[in-house]
C-alpha cells in the first residue's frame, strides 16, 4: 500500500464522515492505493461507527492526547507513506497530491504551510495567527536552524519508516513540534507545500488550549536546545559579570551621572557564578541527551568531553580555589592592617567578592567534572572475554564430538553383542535332528 491518511479523532461525529469520504474520493480519482485510518482517542459520540461506514479503518488508542492518538494511528498504518490531518474538516484532503509527489521524489517529511497557502476568515484565532504560530515557528527556526515556516501545520505527510526511526515521545499538542525538530536534527529531507486552512465544521469548542498548549510547545523547544536554554544565556551572564567585575575591582566606575561601586561588584560576581553554572548545565545536558538518544551526536561536544577529563576538571577547580584562598588571605591581611577593627566596605569588598566568586566557581568546576565522569561510566563497556562467534563454534564442535563418541560407543557395543552370539553358537553343538 502506498499511502495511509491518519486522522486523530475525539468526538468528531459532525465532520469525520466528510473527511473520510473526501479522502477516499481522492484515492479513487488519482488511482492511489491507500487507506484512511481513524485513530480514535475514546470518542463517545459515535464517531467510530460513522468512520467505518464511510470506509475508514478505526484504530482505538487508549492513551489520551493528540500525539498519542497520532502515534497509535501511524504505527497501525499499512502504507509506505503516511499523511496526517485533523478530522474537523479544516484541511482539504483532496489536495494531498503535491505532498505525495514530494514523497515520491525522496522527501522524508513534507510540511504544509498555511501562511503561504492561505488562511480563510475565521479559520484561526487572531492570537494564534499573528502571535502564537509566527513566534513559535520563529523560535524553532532560530534554535534548530530549520527552514520550516509553519511548525504547527496539522496537514503533513512523511515516509513512515523515517518518522518511526525518530522515536517520537510527546503525547500532547507539542507532538507537531517534536516531529519537525527531531527530523531537522537528524538531517532529514524536509520540504514545504502551500496549503489552505478553512473554518472547521464542528459546533463544539476545539480541543486546543491557547496558553497551555502554547507553553508546552515553547517548553519543548527550550528543552531540546541546551544551547539556547543554558549556553547562550550563560555566556552572556559570564561576559557581563567578568567585564563589570574587572572594571570595578580597582575602584568605582562613573557613566555620565551614574556611579557604579561595590554594590554593582557583588551583582557582577553573582552574574559570573550564574553564567558559569549555566554553561556547565549546557554541557551536562548535552552529554546526557546524546547518551540517551534525545539529541544526535555532536562532534564538538565530544571533543570537549574527550579533552575535559576528571583530572583536568579537578586541576581547573583547584586553581580557582587557590585564587579564592589567596584573595581571602589578602582580605585577612587587610583586616589585620586595620587592627581587626571596622573596615570600609568600599575597599574590603573589592578583595572579598572576587575571592568568594573564585571559590564558588572552583566547587562548581569540581562537581561538574565528577558528574561528567559519572555519566561517562555508562558509555564505557568492557569487551567480552570471548568472541560470541568463537563461543558458538565451540559449542557446536563439542556437540559434534559428543555425537561421534555416542555413535562409536554404540558401534562398539554392537560388535561385542555380535561376538557373544558367535561364541554361544560355537559352544553349543547344533542338533541335526532339530
Amino acid at each position: 500500500m502506498e499511502l495511509s491518511v491518519v486522522m486523530p479523532c475525539l468526538n468528531e461525529a459532525e465532520t469525520v464522515e466528510t473527511c473520510v469520504r473526501k479522502t477516499i474520493g481522492f484515492f479513487e480519482d488519482k488511482g492511489i492505493d491507500g487507506e484512511v485510518v481513524i485513530a480514535d482517542n475514546g470518542s463517545t459520540d459515535g464517531s467510530q461507527q460513522l468512520a467505518r461506514e464511510a470506509g475508514a479503518r478505526v484504530v482505538p488508542v487508549i492513551d489520551k492526547g493528540y500525539g498519542n492518538a497520532l502515534m497509535g494511528g501511524i504505527a497501525a498504518a499499512r502504507g509506505r507513506y503516511v499523511a496526517m490531518g485533523d478530522a474537523d474538516d479544516s484541511y482539504d484532503f483532496t489536495t494531498l497530491g503535491p505532498f505525495l509527489d514530494e514523497l515520491r521524489d525522496g522527501a522524508d517529511l513534507v510540511m504544509g504551510n498555511r501562511f503561504k497557502g492561505g488562511i480563510a476568515e475565521g479559520a484561526m484565532p487572531p492570537l494564534h495567527r499573528y502571535l502564537g504560530n509566527p513566534v513559535l515557528s520563529f523560535v524553532g527556526r532560530l534554535f534548530f536552524r530549520s527552514k520550516i515556516g509553519d511548525f504547527h501545520c496539522g496537514l503533513r505527510a512523511f515516509n513512515k519508516d523515517s518518522i518511526m526511526r525518530l522515536g517520537l515521545q510527546t503525547g500532547g499538542m507539542e507532538f507537531a513540534s517534536e516531529m519537525v525538530v527531531k527530523a531537522t536534527l537528524q538531517g532529514y529531507d524536509i520540504r514545504e507545500v502551500p496549503t489552505t486552512l478553512s473554518p472547521d465544521g464542528r459546533t463544539r469548542a476545539p480541543h486546543l488550549n491557547t496558553w497551555r498548549d502554547g507553553w508546552r510547545h515553547l517548553r519543548f523547544l527550550l528543552l531540546y536546545s541546551p544551547r539556547w536554554l543554558f549556553l547562550i544565556p550563560g555566556l552572556v551572564f559570564m561576559t557581563l559579570g567578568l567585564v563589570a567585575g574587572i572594571a570595578l575591582s580597582t575602584g568605582p566606575v562613573t557613566v555620565g551621572e551614574v556611579a557604579f561601586d561595590v554594590d554593582t561588584l557583588v551583582g557582577a560576581g553573582a552574574a559570573l557564578v550564574i553564567g558559569f553554572q549555566a554553561v556547565l548545565f549546557a554541557l551536562l545536558t548535552k552529554v546526557y541527551a546524546m547518551q540517551e538518544g534525545f539529541l544526535p551526536h555532536d562532534r564538538r561536544v565530544q571533543k570537549i568531553i574527550d579533552w575535559w577529563s576528571l583530572e583536568r576538571g579537578l586541576l581547573l577547580g583547584g586553581l580557582l580555589a587557590v585564587a579564592g584562598l589567596a584573595g581571602l588571605v589578602a582580605s585577612l591581611l587587610h583586616w589585620r592592617v586595620n587592627s581587626f577593627g571596622e573596615l570600609d566596605p568600599r575597599h574590603s569588598l573589592r578583595i572579598v567578592v572576587p575571592a568568594a566568586t573564585a571559590l564558588v566557581m572552583s566547587f562548581q568546576a569540581i562537581f561538574a567534572s565528577l558528574f561528567v565522569s559519572i555519566l561517562g561510566i555508562r558509555r564505557r563497556q568492557h569487551p567480552p572475554l570471548t568472541d560470541p562467534a568463537e563461543e558458538a563454534a565451540g559449542v557446536v564442535d563439542a556437540a559434534a564430538q559428543q555425537v561421534a563418541k555416542d555413535e562409536a560407543g554404540a558401534a562398539e557395543q554392537g560388535d561385542e553383542a555380535a561376538g557373544a552370539k558367535i561364541a554361544i553358537r560355537r559352544a553349543v553343538p547344533e542338533d541335526d535332528d532339530a
